[in-house]
């Protein structure tokens, strides 16, 4: 069983160019793949039965979407809220060694394959795939529709070595490079903290990382693209949360939402103060709305949403 880490429980264990550089340094192009795969079936056939001396072990295992629940009980609804269609998962033995488990998700896009990788983005940056982090014991990376997790039930130098082979294949296996959601490009770009930037469309995973309300009074849905960003100015931060919606109309429905439920004292201009003391902002432009979920300034939320709405407009 794998999941981002901070949904597992009990473990053991194309942008534009300057949002590349800050999001996760170069775009690592190691994939030497010859074609596309399109589900977890045909990648499966592509997958190395053996890998530095661990062979696949029984049959591999495919859930869905209904399914995933029986091998990931506690993570199941997040793969469900990047729209998951099928996850393979096959074990590596080794006589005298730990197990390697490797598990595939289709996420059926790129851009929710990027997403799922955004939830948990800890550890060492290393060139496997796109965007691979290595944590002791466990590797995470997308390529193309797919989110990776390879892991290891014990720590070894030889396991951790063929871990890390591994990811290279399946990364090949994989294809292409996908393609990152094109709303990141309406971030502002100064002050970002690339290495926070989260990708979602479920409230309950706007909620585990910004806690906003019980109540879906945002609409989210899996129409609709949202980014969640930190940013840090002149010794203050703040958190921005965009939203791309389908419809103009629910876009306003969720401006009102957010208006009535959170900001019931904004000014004209959509800014208020906290009862913490930070500041918070909202405007809509036609269907994105942008949101100061809090900041440490009132000038910077002024600003954020400024800057945003720039973005947004081309200007």
């Amino acid at each position: 069983m794998t999941a981002p880490q901070a949904y597992s429980p009990g473990r053991r264990h194309t942008l534009i160019p300057c949002l590349l550089g800050l999001l996760v340094g170069a775009l690592p192009m190691t994939t030497t793949a010859t074609a596309q795969s399109t589900s977890v079936a045909e990648l499966q056939v592509r997958l190395p039965k053996e890998i530095s001396g661990w062979r696949a072990a029984k049959e591999d295992r495919i859930f869905d979407e209904r399914t995933i629940f029986s091998y990931i009980d506690g993570a199941g609804e997040l793969y469900r809220a990047y729209n998951m269609q099928n996850c393979l998962s096959r074990r590596y033995v080794k006589k005298g060694e730990t197990d390697i488990t490797l598990d595939v998700f289709d996420m059926g896009t790129s851009e929710d394959a990027f997403g799922v990788f955004t939830h948990d983005t800890d550890g060492d940056r290393i060139d496997i795939g796109q965007d691979a982090r290595y944590r002791p014991g466990w590797l995470s990376f997308w390529q193309n529709r797919f989110y990776v997790s390879i892991y290891l039930e014990e720590e070894s130098a030889a396991a951790e070595k063929a871990v890390k082979a591994l990811g290279k294949l399946v990364a090949s296996a994989a294809g292409e490079p996908g393609s990152r959601p094109q709303h990141l490009n309406l971030l502002p770009r100064a002050g970002l903290d690339a290495g926070n930037i989260r990708y979602l469309h479920h409230p309950i995973v706007l909620n585990y990382h910004y806690y906003l309300f019980d109540e879906n009074i945002l609409h989210l849905s899996p129409q609709t693209d949202a980014i969640l960003a930190s940013y840090h100015r002149s010794g203050e931060q703040a958190r921005l949360l965009l939203i791309s919606y389908p419809k103009t109309l629910t876009a306003r429905n969720a401006l009102a939402g957010f208006r009535e439920h959170y900001l019931p004292d904004a000014d004209s201009g959509g800014l208020a103060r906290l009862e913490n003391g930070k500041w918070s902002a909202v405007a809509l432009h036609d269907r994105l709305l942008t949101i100061v979920l809090e900041a440490d300034g009132r000038l910077l939320a002024k600003n954020l949403i400024r800057e945003a709405g720039q973005q947004a407009s081309g200007e």
